[in-house]
């Protein structure tokens, strides 16, 4: 019995009726289909949800290494590096030299246009996909991702 099972029995709540596994099935099933949606969509502007993802991270993070972005993009760095290759030989960004042998990256104007266009087709389809829920359940939606997604609650 887990802590929480525990800790909800002796509130007199009654034990959770959600599978684990189940559970676990139903948000990669929302991933799925949000990545399918995704990439269906940004290819009309011109990139890929891995791209625009990379754009993003960039945005966020000007001048920071390829191992950066490569951990805020879920990706390894041979990974990264290849995929940061590719917009580098569509302008999208700029590698530039760092202090030793770090590689600092920036998005040109080019980035920037396609990471807004981006952002227009990320947001009409997240907001489909989450339209059914009300604000507030999207606000415990996301405190309870994050909640779990934690680092410092890893197993």
């Amino acid at each position: 019995m887990t802590a929480n099972h525990e800790r909800e029995e002796a509130a007199g709540a009654a034990p959770p009726s959600a599978d684990v596994e189940e559970l676990g099935r139903a948000v990669k099933e929302a991933q799925y289909r949000h990545h399918r949606a995704l990439d269906t969509r940004l290819a009309e502007v011109g990139t890929t949800l891995a791209q625009w993802d990379a754009l993003r991270a960039i945005s966020r993070a000007p001048g920071a290494s390829a191992h950066e972005l490569a951990t805020a993009t879920f990706q390894g760095d041979q990974s990264f590096g290849t995929l940061a290759s590719r917009l580098a030989a569509r302008h999208l960004v700029e590698r530039r030299p760092g202090r030793g042998r770090r590689i600092e990256h920036r998005l040109t104007e080019a980035g920037e246009r396609v990471l807004a266009a981006g952002r227009t087709v990320t947001r009409e389809v997240l907001d489909a996909s989450f339209g059914p829920l009300t604000a507030s359940e999207r606000a415990v939606l996301l405190a309870l991702l994050r909640r779990v997604g934690s680092p410092d609650d890893a197993p």
